[in-house]
């Protein structure tokens, strides 16, 4: 994401939210583009920089954007995981900018976009990719009752759960001009493993959510956007963070909807990634066994996309980044589709 201007559909009383703040002055507000699901906004007051984050306008999945949900969970979470940003305040009231809405200092540092937008060898970006992947490892290691968080969950079944309610969520969100995933979504109901464990994931798991140190490029100090956080499968967790993970070696479709760099010389393959987080927590999981974290991370994906194109379509926004994200949802079940033929179940 980067900073441009408030888009018009997406403004909001910025004098209400200083008032409400007991702040003085009027900030000046910049707009992180780029984001698809909650909005996220820079308010620079002389003295300090804040961020604001509310939920989009348009239809939203029932679960979804509960700001005080993810206020909490940073709120809790910052003693016993260091990498949360430092949460100013919640507000519930509607009446103060139209949603709720939280505010938290930002996160000095670099966040890696589409591109690394580093000079690095590869084996720094190397170096980088690991120390990501480390950071995954270290919150899957997070012990959810030392956290306060032991409510976020709702037991054995999650992997279940999950097939069954994304399942539903895409066939509430299809339109006419993409496929109806319905073969993907029987395999994966009928291959579906028991639950590995339960630990607290985060779900949205990607390099621009992720902030590195101004003196370190490739030391994160920051894991950002809570919004899906919640206690379950750790290897759901990595199979929606490999959802996203394009090589260079990938087709050109799939790399045409690259979002981040994991086409720079020195970062892990997908493959690596996976052996890489199977050495680091010596969980045994055979490259069949996997097929349906690396299917179902996909779907999941597929979900999200038509999620925000069904806004688009709708014209619950008309922000154009939204276009075209049809092809991406019919790219992706192609895909999935692929994997299964693959592993031969």
């Amino acid at each position: 994401m980067s900073l441009r201007p408030v888009r018009a559909e997406d403004a909001f009383d910025v004098a209400a939210v200083g008032q409400w703040l007991g702040l003085d002055g009027t900030p000046e507000v910049r707009q992180f583009s780029g984001g698809a699901s909650n909005l996220t906004y820079l308010l620079r007051y002389p003295d300090r920089d804040l961020i604001l984050r509310r939920p989009p306008a348009g239809r939203k999945a029932a679960s979804a954007h509960d700001m005080g949900r993810e206020y909490r969970i940073q709120s809790k979470l910052a003693p016993v995981f260091g990498y949360v940003p430092r949460m100013v305040a919640y507000c519930e009231e509607e009446s103060v900018i139209g949603s709720p809405f939280y505010v938290m200092e930002r996160v000095e540092g670099h966040i890696p976009r589409k591109e690394l937008g580093l000079d690095l060898p590869p084996a720094e970006v190397r170096r980088l990719c690991t120390r990501v992947l480390d950071l995954l490892i270290d919150l899957h290691a997070v012990d959810p009752a030392a956290a306060g968080l032991t409510d976020l969950g709702r037991g054995a079944g999650y992997v279940a759960r999950q097939v069954d309610g994304w399942s539903k969520r895409y066939r509430a969100a299809r339109t006419r001009n993409v496929g109806s995933f319905e073969k993907v979504m029987a395999w994966l109901r009928d291959n579906q493993p028991a639950d590995r464990g339960t630990c607290l994931i985060h779900n949205d798991f990607r390099f621009d959510n992720v902030v590195f140190a101004p003196d370190d490029p490739t030391r994160p100090v920051a894991l950002l956007d809570w919004e899906m956080a919640t206690l379950g499968d750790p290897l759901m967790d990595l199979g929606g963070a490999l959802a996203y993970w394009v090589q260079a070696d990938d087709g050109p479709v799939f790399r045409a909807f690259r979002r981040q760099p994991t086409h720079t010389p020195g970062m892990l393959t997908r493959r690596e990634v996976v052996d890489y987080y199977r050495t680091r927590t010596g969980i045994a999981l055979t490259d069949r066994e996997w097929a349906f974290y690396e299917v179902f991370g996909l779907f999941r994906l597929a979900v999200i996309v038509q999620q925000i194109y069904y806004r688009y379509h709708h014209r619950q926004t008309t922000n154009p980044a939204f276009r075209h994200y049809w092809v991406a949802c019919l790219m992706l079940e192609n895909r999935c589709r692929r994997i299964i033929r693959r592993a031969g179940r």
